[in-house]
């Protein structure tokens, strides 16, 4: 045993493994609360999307996606989370105009079996519409 490791400097806590001052793992760098925002709206969009609601946070998530990269050029900090908010954003925002294109289409051509007497007429009329039969 060393002289600077005594027993009772073992029992405050000053063992071989206990930290001490020196180098070791700094402070983290700036957080980027934009960054978070962003990646946050877009994945919550990105689960959202087969409604509308998932195209609204994703346009939201992309614009602060977006604040959030330049402010990422100054400070450095969150600049993953800022390309992942903007990537599922965008994401987000096309599933959600192609569920929306998808609705309007579907509405479109069964437009005529809204008025069925029973969900088995309603099925026949939809299955009619859309082979051509």
């Amino acid at each position: 045993m060393s002289p600077n490791h005594t027993a009772s400097n073992w029992a405050a806590g000053a063992g071989p493994y206990a930290p001490g001052p020196g180098p070791g793992p700094g402070p983290r760098g700036g957080k980027n609360g934009l960054a978070r925002a962003a990646m946050v709206l877009g994945i919550i969009g990105l689960s959202t999307s087969i409604g509308v609601i998932g195209g609204l946070l994703g346009v939201i998530g992309l614009v602060l996606g977006l604040i959030a990269l330049k402010t990422t050029k100054r400070t450095g900090a969150g600049r993953g989370m800022s390309i992942t908010g903007v990537v599922t954003s965008s994401v987000a925002i096309v599933v959600s105009v192609l569920v929306a294109v998808f609705f309007v289409w579907y509405a479109n051509e069964t437009q005529e079996c809204y008025q069925p007497d029973s969900f088995q007429q309603y099925k026949q009329c939809v299955h009619q519409q859309l082979t051509g039969n």
